[in-house]
């Protein structure tokens, strides 16, 4: 009996290798998420010092992660990866043992948090290069979709809940030394990753010279970059949903992060038990719609369909802010947690099937790279707009405006003729050779 086809990819040795190292990986930044917090408090710090620790791992992450992407092209992604797992490794051991022994204090911690967004910057984008190198591209979508199923049960879930556990039951230090663990297991289990098959094109030495003529081994870090903001320009599909997503981030991350707690005291009665709660909830529909399109075949109109889960997803939100039950905001941000991650799951494996696997570290920066930057944007501007609007009004705009941008890009970019004349039903060799050409 063939396997399911979300679990073929642990068909293979170096995928089963990877995935299992990412998984404890994710689980200890989920228990760092919680360690981190009452290890400040602990301190003595409060929400202004909370605030400046975790601002440092975002300054890192966004800050380097264009730097990342370009790595992950030049680098070879195994060495990559496991350089990233052993800075994180060290980090969390240094913080660790400064906390046994009573030495710790609240700059350790911002600089290891700075040093922890700056690891992931250069992590994911290699991870996203380097899976189309160990699976066939038929397994992909099923790669992406485990992934995206996994994250918000390990990292949003199951870490935080351990964490949570620990620092009640021992210290906020025995906390962080079981993240310290956990990222000593990822390193060990990432050496077992094999050597063949495993280095990077460095440089796109795979398809000779790059666009402009010289050898990309001369290349700066500005022509790298160049050459994918470029590729990105010159690719409708890619730089139209990148156009949506900043718009999307920009307009629904705010009222969900910052003004849905409002909703839920002010509309529902409640406390930040039922907020903890509907983000669960969310996070239950993220994961179930991973794994659902983990389960099932790519489908021939990719394009549509991931343009129009983001889209018809985020419509549900634009009531929200009228509703007074809590079942129906609870089915809203289902609908959008799931409809999101389906829409991801084939984004990521759209980048690693029609982007050129030289290019494919730099793109994947780049989505990264303006998702993250107007992610605080966003809630810092969500206050202020509730200061001048009606709560309800901006969930409607929120809500409204994602799905005709969604309209928008995909006729703009003339996604319905774009999937059809670039099928992805053919071999991986045909994709690579069609790909490189464009």
């Amino acid at each position: 009996m063939p396997a399911p086809k979300a679990l073929r990819p642990f068909a293979h040795r170096e995928y089963r290798v990877l995935i299992a190292a990412l998984a404890i990986s994710i689980f200890g930044s989920g228990m760092w998420a919680v360690a981190m917090v009452y290890q400040v408090i602990h301190l003595g710090g409060g929400p202004l010092e909370l605030s400046m620790v975790a601002a440092a791992g975002s300054v890192g992450l966004v800050a380097f992660v264009l730097a990342g992407g370009i790595a992950a092209d030049r680098v070879p992604q195994r060495r990559l990866i496991i350089a990233v797992e052993g800075a994180n490794l060290a980090v969390i051991a240094a913080i660790s043992a400064l906390a046994m022994t009573g030495w710790l204090q609240l700059w350790h911690l911002a600089a290891g948090a700075f040093v922890l967004g700056v690891g992931a910057a250069f992590f994911f984008p290699a991870y996203s290069a380097i899976l189309p190198r160990i699976l066939p591209a038929e397994d992909l979508l099923a790669a992406n979709g485990m992934e995206g199923s996994m994250r918000p049960v390990l990292q949003q879930a199951a870490g935080p809940a351990i964490a949570g556990i620990l620092v009640a039951a021992l210290s906020p230090s025995h906390a962080v030394t079981a993240v310290a663990l956990c990222h000593l297991l990822a390193f060990i289990v990432l050496n077992f990753l094999g050597q063949h098959a495993l280095e990077a094109p460095v440089n796109g030495a795979e398809y000779g010279e790059s666009a402009g003529g010289g050898a990309r081994s001369k290349s700066t870090f500005i022509q790298d970059l160049r050459e994918g903001v470029r590729y990105t320009v010159r690719t409708p599909w890619l730089l139209w949903t990148l156009i949506w997503a900043c718009i999307s981030v920009l307009f629904l991350i705010g009222p969900i992060e910052v003004l849905l707690p409002f909703v839920v005291r002010d509309q529902l009665g409640g406390d930040s038990r039922m907020f903890g709660f509907l983000l669960a909830v969310m996070g239950v529909g993220a994961a179930m719609g991973s794994l659902a399109t983990a389960s099932l075949r790519l489908p021939r109109r990719y394009l549509t369909v991931m343009m129009v889960s983001w889209g018809a997803g985020s419509l549900p939100l634009a009531a929200v802010g009228i509703m007074d039950s809590f079942w129906a905001i609870a089915a809203a941000v289902f609908i959008f947690g799931a409809t999101g991650s389906v829409g991801m799951v084939i984004w990521g494996t759209l980048l690693q099937r029609r982007v050129p696997p030289h290019l494919l570290g730099r793109i994947s920066s780049l989505d990264f790279f303006v998702s993250l930057a107007l992610m605080p944007v966003s809630m810092a501007l969500a206050g202020p707009a509730a200061e001048v609007l009606p709560i309800w009004l901006i969930f409607l705009v929120a809500g409204g405006v994602c799905p005709i941008m969604a309209v928008v890009a995909m006729a703009v970019a003339r996604m319905p003729d774009d999937e059809l004349a670039h099928p992805l039903d053919r071999s991986p060799e045909m994709e690579r050779t069609t790909a490189a050409g464009r």
